[in-house]
């Protein structure tokens, strides 16, 4: 690797500690009780170092929803922000499979996504920088529903963002707040549940 092959390794290195440390502190202190002087300290770096990636808290928290994106294989979309091709071509199928699979996959990175969200909405809630920030992600995810319907010509097209917003909301309230062992299903059958009624929503 040439000097400035290292160089831009070592500054994304120190970005990739810089967010870590401030995912970790988000999570045990909240948002609002961690300053700038923490991150850098827990990064183990300086306050200068800390501005030289980010402008200011809030700028983290969008790196961070951009680490989301990658962990959900999101990509930059010139028609509405973000779009995840595998969710607008399961929803466009619109068989069971495709959405019970497209399903699946999300459940099971549920885990990694919760800290993520959970982060966002408390940020958007306290910092006035960040209003938005977390329903305009979600109105990205919903419009890719929207999307998928729209290539299938499916249902009247007045309809189709309403049932995209509440096959979104049920997916955001089973992941973010369903664990083994509680609302006394396992995994599979509240993904069957789930896959039941995006169905019903989605699919004719």
């Amino acid at each position: 690797m040439d000097v400035a092959g290292l160089r831009a390794a070592q500054k994304e290195m120190t970005r990739k500690i810089l967010l870590s440390a401030a995912m970790d502190l988000f999570q045990t202190k909240g948002y609002a009780a961690t300053t700038i002087n923490d991150i850098a300290a827990a990064a183990k770096t300086t306050r200068v170092t800390f501005y030289a990636y980010f402008p200011s808290r809030s700028d983290l928290v969008r790196a961070l929803i951009g680490e989301l994106n990658e962990i959900l294989g999101r990509s930059a979309s010139s028609r509405h922000g973000s779009t995840a091709s595998q969710l607008v071509a399961a929803v466009r199928e619109g068989t069971r499979e495709s959405i019970r699979n497209w399903l699946r996959e999300r459940s099971e990175q549920w885990d990694d996504i919760r800290p993520y969200m959970n982060v966002a909405i408390e940020a958007s809630t306290v910092d006035p920088d960040l209003r938005g920030l977390v329903e305009d992600w979600f109105e990205e995810v919903i419009a890719d529903i929207e999307q998928g319907l729209e290539e299938a010509d499916r249902f009247d097209p007045k309809t189709r963002h309403t049932r995209a917003v509440l096959a979104f909301a049920q997916l955001h309230q089973a992941g973010g707040h369903w664990r083994q062992g509680r609302w006394q299903v396992d995994r599979d059958t509240l993904l069957q549940i789930l896959t039941d009624s995006w169905l019903n929503l989605l699919s004719e």
